[in-house]
C-alpha cells in the first residue's frame, strides 16, 4: 500500500481502521485529485470513506462523478460497546454492550442528503455492518441540560457482513418481500419493523430514485407502489 502521507493527522480513528481493512497492496491513500484529497484510490476507482453526515460530502462527490467512478464506503454498528473513560483515570471506569443494534435499513438516515447520486454510472456504494467501540469522556462543559459524556473516537472491532450498490433497483430490494401493495410508510414501517421515521425516510429515497410511485391516499397517509419499469 502506498500513501501519499497527506491529511491523515487529523483523522478518526474509525476512518482509519476503516481504510486499513478495505485496503488492497496496491492501493494509494490520500491521492490528490481535481482539488481534493481522496482517501483510497484503486486503479482508476476513487473510495472514500464517509462514517456519518453524507450531506459534507456531497459537494465533492458532485464535482467528481462527472470525471471519476467514485465507491462511497459507510459503516453501520450492528453492535456497539460503549467504554466510558476518564483521562485522569488510567482504567477505563466501564464497559458495556449498547442496546441498539444498527440494521441496513439505517442506511436511508444518511442516504437523505444525496438521493438521487444511484442514479449516475459512476456512484456505486458499499455498506459495511460493523462490531465497534465507543469511547467515551466526560463532558467539560457539562451542564444539567446537556450530555455528561461526550463520544470521543469510535474504533473498529470487526465487520461481519457488508452490502454493495450499484443500481437503484438493488437497493430498491430492501423493501420487505411480504409488502403488500400499494402500501403506507405505516405499513412499510411494520413489515420491516423499523421505526415510522426510518420508512419514511425509505420511500423518500426510492421515490427520488424512481424505485417508488405515489399513487393516492389513505386518509392522510401516501399510497406508495414499486414503479413499473
Amino acid at each position: 500500500m502506498a500513501t501519499q502521507g497527506i491529511n491523515t493527522f487529523n483523522e478518526k480513528a474509525l476512518h482509519l481502521d476503516l481504510k486499513a481493512w478495505y485496503a488492497q497492496p496496491t492501493d494509494q491513500f490520500e491521492v490528490p485529485v481535481d482539488g481534493y484529497i481522496i482517501d483510497l484510490v484503486r486503479a482508476d476507482l476513487l473510495v472514500e470513506f464517509q462514517t456519518r453526515n453524507f450531506a459534507a460530502i456531497r459537494p465533492k462527490l458532485l464535482k467528481l462523478l462527472p470525471h471519476h467512478p467514485i465507491r462511497l464506503v459507510f459503516p453501520i454498528a450492528q453492535e456497539k460497546w460503549i467504554i466510558k473513560h476518564d483521562p485522569t483515570n488510567p482504567q477505563p471506569m466501564n464497559r458495556r454492550k449498547s442496546p441498539k443494534q444498527g440494521v441496513i435499513e439505517h442506511l436511508f438516515q444518511e442516504l437523505i442528503h444525496i438521493p438521487t447520486l444511484l442514479l449516475d454510472p459512476n456512484f456505486s456504494l458499499e455498506v459495511l455492518l460493523i462490531r465497534e467501540e465507543e469511547i467515551r469522556r466526560p463532558n467539560e462543559n457539562f451542564r444539567w441540560r446537556r450530555r455528561p459524556w461526550v463520544t470521543q473516537e469510535r474504533r473498529l472491532l470487526q465487520v461481519v457482513g457488508h452490502y454493495h450498490f450499484v443500481t437503484p433497483t438493488e437497493l430498491a430490494a430492501l423493501l420487505p418481500s411480504a409488502l403488500n401493495q400499494p402500501f403506507t410508510n405505516a405499513d412499510l414501517a411494520a413489515a420491516s419493523a423499523q421505526p415510522r421515521p426510518i420508512a419514511q425516510k425509505m420511500t423518500y429515497c426510492l421515490a427520488k430514485m424512481g424505485m417508488l410511485q405515489i399513487v393516492g391516499k389513505q386518509r392522510n397517509a401516501f399510497l406508495y407502489q414499486t414503479a413499473v419499469a
